[in-house]
């Protein structure tokens, strides 16, 4: 029976109680130790504990926990925005401190809206998102993120945004295309959207630079996003990149969009910015968007009690000052090469595996039922459950999630272990996931394993 009064993500069980956390590993109230192979969703860029990250917040309590925005700025929120801008791509200009993800992408959606009446182009009313994609669960980042799950019955009250295919070579490339010439299709259904409603009537293009949580580490082919960015340029449309769960360095460069050669309009990022010790997202924007509404209005017409939280804007500078002086982007491309070699020496010819993919520590693995004809399993048996009860079951942390294919069908596991990961930790994340996955679907009878 289930007597807690916290509403739990699942109304009918209570998760384990997280007493202490320490590097990679968390401890339940039974002293059951976990490593942390996913960061929770992504987040703990430096693990649990970090003692400079915790220093730094109480320095900034004992000064000042709490200044609203409308009366006051704060040293931390302004050292804070020059360091994100002194390592922002080219052009961007200014920083918009919110408490976490969510907020950021419905901050960013509104700054594009305002940027476009503030120069007299009000007739922009659309967005367009990809299928399969993740922005967040209020209500205007539910409309543009294709997750079917979520927004399934919320749809009622979404606006009503246009959503293209995303960049899923796995599944979606022809064996006829190169992974140039797929990049170059989805282009053409991108420009095909945008002619439908109009260039002069849409507002932005949305999209994460590497998919996150609903299709699992989805790296865009080469050449992909600089396509996006000449055709919005092409249309006068604002592109808008969601770096909350693969940015600040979790790809091996701090924002994955410098791996692509492009500079969005506007950049998104959380989780990994605060790492976990407050919440706290951004939006990172470009100084033609924030000049118009400077000279017009004279302000950007949105606001929430706790922007810039000074609190959690030292915990954020003191995660970004750790992870530029120990060098851990660096780290995160070497550990990163770690952890794809061990995933490939474990899974790369396993019979339910079919892909192994991602960049530096954000990887996944796709899990099938039939690796030659990338078969996925049945919903019914929600393997992807399973897997993260079989994998708490040895220890380990990791996000699994279904729906990966379509919002329905397809399972896939997402790693992300913080930049502070040792090899043996891989080791260990890799050997208790196999684990974790073949008691899962071992479990599963041969003849129902085929996706219906």
């Amino acid at each position: 029976m289930n007597d807690s009064r916290v509403l739990h993500r699942q109304l009918q069980t209570t998760p384990p109680r997280a007493v202490k956390g320490e590097g990679l590993r968390i401890t339940d109230s039974d002293g059951k130790v976990y490593i942390d192979a996913s960061g929770g969703a992504a987040v703990s860029c430096l693990g649990h504990g970090h003692p400079e990250v915790l220093r730094a917040m109480h320095e900034q309590t004992d000064k000042l926990a709490y200044a609203h925005t409308s009366f006051f700025t704060t040293d931390v929120a302004e050292e804070l925005g020059e360091q994100l801008i002194a390592t922002a791509p080219m052009g961007l200009s200014h920083v918009y401190l919110v408490s976490g993800g969510s907020e950021a992408v419905e901050a960013a959606l509104k700054m594009a809206r305002q940027y476009f009446v503030e120069i007299g182009q009000p007739q922009r009313r659309h967005f367009i998102g990809r299928r399969q994609s993740y922005h967040g669960n209020t209500l205007g980042a539910l409309a543009v993120g294709g997750n079917e799950w979520r927004r399934a019955q919320f749809r009622p009250i979404l606006i009503d945004v246009t959503h293209v295919s995303p960049c899923y070579e796995y599944r979606d490339r022809r064996s006829d295309e190169t992974p140039q010439a797929y990049g170059e299709r989805l282009v053409a259904e991108l420009e095909q959207a945008i002619e439908r409603l109009g260039g002069d009537n849409v507002i932005a293009f949305v999209a994460e630079t590497v998919g996150g949580a609903t299709s699992g580490a989805l790296t865009p082919v080469p050449g992909y996003f600089r396509g996006v960015r000449e055709l919005c340029d092409k249309h006068g449309i604002l592109l808008i990149l969601d770096e909350v769960m693969c940015g600040m360095g979790r790809t091996g460069s701090l924002h994955a969009c410098e791996q692509e050669g492009v500079t969005p309009d506007l950049l998104i990022i959380a989780k990994g910015l605060g790492g976990g010790y407050q919440p706290i997202g951004a939006v990172l924007a470009h100084g033609r968007i924030v000049e118009p509404m400077r000279q017009g209005s004279g302000s950007f017409q949105h606001g929430h009690t706790y922007l810039g939280h000074p609190v959690a804007c030292a915990a954020a500078l003191a995660v970004q000052k750790i992870i530029h002086r120990d060098g851990l982007l660096t780290q995160v491309r070497r550990l990163g090469d770690a952890l794809t070699a061990r995933l490939q020496g474990e899974f790369g010819v396993h019979p339910h595996v079919g892909d192994i993919r991602g960049r530096g520590l954000f990887q996944a693995i796709e899990l099938v039922a039939d690796r030659a004809s990338k078969e996925p399993f049945s919903p019914v048996h929600k393997l992807h459950a399973q897997v993260k009860r079989q994998a708490m079951r040895h220890g380990l942390m990791v996000y699994p999630m279904g729906g990966t294919i379509d919002g329905r069908i397809g399972d896939h596991v997402l790693l992300a272990p913080a930049f502070i990961a040792t090899t043996e930790d891989l080791d260990q994340i890799v050997l208790r996931l196999r684990k974790a996955i073949d008691t899962a679907i071992g479990a599963i009878p041969m003849s129902a394993r085929i996706s219906g």
